[in-house]
């Protein structure tokens, strides 16, 4: 009977969608790293921002207003300019900002003592128990954005919880957005790989909130990520632009895999996520003084084998303390870590490595933690066990962080030793009755009971649990209240971006989008093998070049995917010459699809079928 009533307990919290307040930080942060480490670090950083410079390409306009700074050298697309000033134009950037929620229970600040979790970002396959893995659509993504609403250690909505692959690329974001305005009343970020659909995301927020407020407040963020090593392309700029120019937030994240993106060593790839960051940092402050700003650090171990990324290693956890530092001194936001693994499903390597890499997070003090549920398979894949899993582990967390060791005079019971004498128990205590609803934290999927109730209950696993879990509380979901004017506006906008008849013109410019960060590659449009709709793409070396398993590793060109356009056939397929060289976290970021008939290739839609 106890059980019974503690699972419709349960079951009306998950429904109520309870709120927790973000996390107010009350441990210390964790500084390893002593006074001449750090100033050799920043010594590297300034090194690299003064003589080495950072690449901004593609943009005649980012340019343009660093040739117009007369401290700044620009070589062909290469900014240099003098450390102590950047640093100083680093400081307009606030330390601590809010991000208003439609809901004004939900807002959060970024900075200072809080930290602020969000799933995952940016899988295009999905996973659950029973339907396996399967490229991400929508009916998944709105299913995870429910999730994620109905967590309480999740304090924001994040965005691209999944890719939905069944939705046209170029209107997919509409897609998206409307999903987190109206599923969900968390904070939640916008689109960013295109400057149109950034442009969207900032209307469809100036819908919800009005622009008054979004004139004099973050209502919205925009997530991106530099190219590196030292390159910072059009996506990332225009997406500052976009966001920094309205006053909104914008999170740049260097993706560094040592080794690869980086050098192997770990001090100098994270003296380069720094002086990225800071370099794009002083732009968007350029742009607008003062428009909200997290320096991201997303580095990473590698495989020297395979070249496959590794998480919850020693050097990424340790890259987490020293970012921290370093985030801390500038006086910026930070954003890094989460519930990282490479492991394909919620096993024990999952478990080791996500608690690894959030444990560090946590110590080093992100205030913004992208990918804190959800991760799986390096990325690649959002698991629906696995985000409840990692949202139950959040919530301890948080209580380590938020509520600390209480030492007030409540909390050291000299009551209860009125009542209790020497070989008695404090069970019944009227100290333990005040506090025993809320006195520890109380997993909701760890099993506690004996073997023999464990077998009679079915003998669960942990991985079945979740699975339980997570269907329960989608039957138990209800939709946060909004506005039927408000939501009737958002779906017009919405329908008529849909319904807008796709051009000639606008393929082109879907096309150009995104290649223009293939490092100057274009299409010169006489390819007779371009399909309505798609390209393909390929890893060389990925776990073998004709290996029926799609696995995320790097091979032959360290750091890089081949593009390809046609395809064709066959045990052993004739492949057209590669037409460019992509980025490794392009390719990760827009995969959404994968033939597995033939050969590993892979195809990615630029727009809807004519």
């Amino acid at each position: 009977m106890a059980r019974r009533n503690r699972t419709a307990r349960d079951r009306s919290q998950q429904a109520t969608a309870r709120i927790e307040s973000q996390i107010e930080r009350r441990l210390p942060f964790f500084d390893p790293l002593d006074n001449d480490a750090i100033s050799r670090l920043e010594a590297q950083v300034d090194w690299i921002i003064q003589d080495v410079g950072i690449a901004f390409r593609d943009d005649p306009e980012a340019l343009a207003l660093w040739r117009a700074q007369p401290k700044v050298r620009v070589e062909e697309d290469v900014v240099c300019a003098p450390a102590d000033w950047i640093r100083e134009i680093c400081r307009d950037a606030p330390s601590s900002f809010r991000q208003l929620a439609r809901n004004p229970k939900r807002s959060v600040t970024i900075g200072g003592q809080h930290q602020v979790f969000a799933p995952i970002y940016g899988a295009p396959f999905v996973r659950d128990l029973e339907k396996g893995r399967r490229y991400g659509d929508i009916t998944s993504f709105q299913d995870l954005v429910r999730l994620t609403y109905m967590s309480p250690a999740l304090h924001h909505g994040g965005f691209v919880t999944c890719e939905p692959c069944d939705v046209p690329v170029s209107k997919r974001h509409l897609d998206m957005l409307l999903a987190h305005m109206t599923l969900s009343d968390k904070p939640h970020l916008g689109a960013i790989t295109e400057m149109s659909r950034a442009q969207d995301s900032v209307d469809m927020a100036e819908i919800v909130f009005g622009r008054e407020t979004l004139d004099q407040h973050c209502v919205i963020m925009g997530n991106v990520n530099t190219n590196s090593p030292l390159l910072v392309d059009k996506v990332v700029t225009e997406a500052v632009r976009v966001y920094c120019g309205r006053g909104q937030g914008i999170v740049v994240v260097p993706f560094i895999l040592s080794g690869a993106m980086g050098p192997v060593s770990t001090a100098a790839s994270v003296a380069q996520a720094v002086a990225e960051a800071m370099m794009v940092c002083a732009y968007a402050q350029l742009v607008r003084k003062g428009a909200p700003f997290v320096l991201g650090n997303f580095l990473s171990s590698m495989s020297l084998k395979s070249g496959a990324p590794t998480f919850g290693m020693p050097e990424p956890v340790m890259s987490n303390y020293a970012i921290g530092q370093l985030a801390r001194r500038l006086g910026l936001p930070l954003r890094c870590g989460g519930s990282l693994t490479a492991s394909k499903i919620e096993d024990a390597q999952a478990a080791y490595e996500s608690a690894d890499s959030m444990h560090s997070t946590m110590l080093a003090g992100a205030h913004f933690v992208l990918h804190a549920a959800g991760w799986l398979e390096g990325g690649l894949c959002t698991g629906f066990e696995k985000l409840v899993m990692d949202a139950d582990r959040l919530g301890a967390y948080q209580k380590v962080l938020d509520k600390g060791l209480d030492v007030s005079d409540e909390a050291f019971a000299k009551d209860a030793y009125g009542e209790v004498g020497p070989g008695g128990h404090f069970l019944g205590s009227a100290h333990t009755m005040r506090h025993y609803q809320n006195a520890f934290y109380e997993p909701r999927l760890s099993d506690s009971e004996n073997v023999e109730s464990w077998e009679e209950g079915g003998a669960h696993d942990m991985r079945s649990r979740a699975n339980k879990r997570w269907q329960q509380m989608l039957k138990d979901y209800e939709p946060p209240a909004i506005d039927p004017s408000l939501k009737e506006e958002l779906e017009r906008l919405f329908n008529k971006k849909n319904l807008t008849e796709v051009s000639k013109e606008e393929m082109e410019r879907n096309i150009k989008s995104l290649t223009h960060v293939y490092f100057g590659a274009h299409f010169d449009g006489s390819g007779q093998n371009i399909k309505a709709g798609q390209f393909y793409f390929l890893y060389p070396g990925f776990g073998g070049m004709y290996d029926s398993q799609f696995s995320p590793t790097i091979g032959v060109q360290p750091n890089y995917a081949e593009l390809f356009v046609g395809g064709s056939g066959g045990s052993n397929p004739v492949r057209p010459p590669p037409v460019a060289t992509i980025p490794f976290s392009t390719a990760l970021s827009n995969l959404c699809s994968y033939a597995t008939s033939v050969t590993p290739i892979a195809t990615v839609p630029l727009y809807p079928e004519p």
